[in-house]
């Protein structure tokens, strides 16, 4: 991405800020391959709830906050079953599951949908912010 802002100082929608190879890079997930050294030092996993901005983490509830159980992962549930067209309590939900039922089993079939929604890019998120909104928690 570039740092483009409009007359005011405010940067442009990410859309209008990313540039072919960006595009290229994000189209095919490429932008992920720099996470795999945070695996080789055993920050991450392959699988897991994915890392979200630590401002965030004044809004989980306590059910939310189990995501933080496991390491975080390139990877996940949450991921391979909407990425980001689905909301934030949707994806939380999808990120407890994966904790609640952490098997070998579960981890190949995340594996496999993973590489299947890359192949024919499903479920990203074409919209005008390219990324999901702002988490500002969740009403209980």
């Amino acid at each position: 991405m570039n740092d483009k802002t409009d007359a005011y100082g405010n940067l442009l929608p990410a859309l209008e800020r990313v540039t072919k190879i960006g595009n290229f890079c994000r189209k095919f997930s490429l932008d992920e391959l720099p996470q795999l050294l945070n695996i080789l030092k055993g920050d991450m996993s392959l699988i897991g709830p994915r890392p979200l901005l630590p401002q965030y983490l004044q809004y989980y509830n306590q059910r939310q906050n189990r995501r933080h159980e496991v390491l975080p992962g390139i990877t996940g549930w949450a991921q391979v079953n909407g990425r980001n067209t689905i909301s934030w309590e949707q994806k939380f939900e999808y990120d407890v599951y994966y904790v609640e039922h952490l098997s070998l089993a579960l981890d190949f079939r995340i594996i496999l949908k993973t590489v299947d929604k890359v192949i024919n890019r499903a479920d990203i998120n074409n919209s005008e912010t390219l990324d999901m909104p702002e988490f500002k928690g969740t009403l209980e």
